[in-house]
């Protein structure tokens, strides 16, 4: 096994990713202060093309795949990523090393004049880059006009203030993150609005064959995320989840037992597919494929198919 003598951790350049990136290269040199630890820069796909859809640029990987490659080059040790933008399927020869214990999952509405997605007027402009989002937001309110809204979260934020939008909608974990809580005018319940995969979890991925590394990350890994997490992704994984697929997933343990959630949607929100199932947190991959067999198998499938299309049920 090396020995571990300085540690680069890659992450993309947004202000957002940047915290979290400093958030956990400061546990690490807490628990090894005899340890360097870096950060290194990288700019992704995702972040390049910001004047079009997250679902129109197709593809897995827009916020990744530039980093794994600087993780196998060795140019970096591990990398820093928002869970719900890392591909179910990782590349071959990577690895995650480590959850981070979960922020709040939950989606949240942000507006500068209304209370609640309730209180918004007919026809109000809501904003956000998601196809979930827009599908679970239409279901409950079809009459709102829910437009794209690229950039990062201050870039989102000046447009809301601006007066573009009468609300938009975010990850609350991020605006946690960024100190940013005081904005979230109401938090979206996660058993209505249904939160992607991983949302709220932070990913350190690294090599597979790196056991130093990983045996270090072992010390941020927290168990009862990565169970909810891996019974999210599963699903996804088992319904071919990208961003051009308007699901969710969200996990809860409660009394040692894993309760899963999930949705699958047609893009106008007009055909809404959710279902719940328990198991032991054990067999967190195992209930996670169990969901997508049988939501696939109710009705999801043809959902999937048309969505895939670009057309609406």
């Amino acid at each position: 096994m090396r020995t571990i003598e300085q540690i680069t951790i890659g992450t993309r350049c947004s202000r957002l990713a940047v915290r979290q990136a400093e958030s956990v290269a400061a546990s690490l040199r807490l628990l090894f202060p005899q340890i360097p630890v870096t950060l290194k820069y990288i700019h992704t796909r995702g972040d390049k093309i910001v004047d079009r859809p997250l679902s129109a640029i197709g593809g897995k990987g827009l916020f990744t795949e530039e980093i794994e490659r600087e993780i196998l080059a060795g140019t970096i040790d591990l990398a820093v990523h928002s869970l719900k933008d890392v591909p179910a399927e990782l590349p071959v020869d990577l690895t995650l090393g480590a959850i981070t214990k979960r922020e709040p999952a939950q989606d949240a509405f942000v507006s500068c004049q209304y209370a609640s997605l309730a209180d918004l007027p007919q026809g109000a402009r809501v904003g956000t880059s998601s196809l979930r989002r827009k599908a679970q937001l239409l279901h409950v309110r079809p009459d709102l006009d829910v437009s794209d809204l690229r950039g990062n979260v201050d870039t989102r934020l000046r447009r809301l203030d601006a007066g573009e939008y009468a609300a938009i909608i975010l990850a609350a974990a991020g605006l946690t993150r960024l100190q940013l809580a005081d904005r979230i005018t109401a938090y979206l319940p996660a058993d209505e609005f249904i939160p992607a995969a991983g949302q709220g979890a932070l990913a350190l991925e690294t090599r597979a064959a790196d056991t130093a590394m990983l045996q270090l990350l072992e010390k941020l890994h927290d168990s009862e995320t990565a169970a909810c997490v891996t019974a999210e992704r599963s699903f996804s994984r088992h319904i071919g989840g990208s961003c051009q697929i308007p699901a969710g997933a969200y996990g809860t343990i409660q009394q040692n037992r894993l309760i899963l959630r999930a949705v699958i949607a047609s893009p106008d929100g007009r055909q809404s597919l959710c279902r719940s199932l328990a198991g032991a947190p054990a067999d967190a991959e195992e209930l996670g494929r169990h969901m997508a067999t049988q939501m696939l198998a109710e009705g999801g499938s043809a959902i999937l198919a048309l969505s895939a299309k670009g057309e609406n049920l």
